[in-house]
């Protein structure tokens, strides 16, 4: 997912002028489009399904640390114990 600045920022006047176009180009182009006022990015419009996908890979991600973080420090898990509480023995 790439912003293309020349197509992606947009006035916050454009939306309130055409909301459903703003939407639609996020939804169509599957990128999210950057809103400004007085030349400064303020918000963002995304497609919910891109939104969605992106909050879970950043959860996957955490996940991921957090494990790496733990074998670390030391707490790890036995296959028995983690089988044990997932309720797959």
């Amino acid at each position: 997912m790439q912003i293309k600045f020349s197509e992606d920022v947009i006035p916050l006047s454009d939306l309130k002028v055409n909301p459903g176009k703003v939407v639609n180009r996020a939804k169509d182009t599957r990128r999210p489009i950057l809103l400004t006022s007085r030349g400064r990015g303020i918000a963002v419009v995304q497609c919910l399904d891109e939104y969605e996908k992106n909050e879970e890979e950043r959860e996957f991600m955490r996940a991921v640390a957090q494990g790496l973080i733990d074998i670390r420090e030391g707490n790890e898990l036995q296959l028995g114990e983690v089988k044990k509480k997932l309720g797959i023995e």
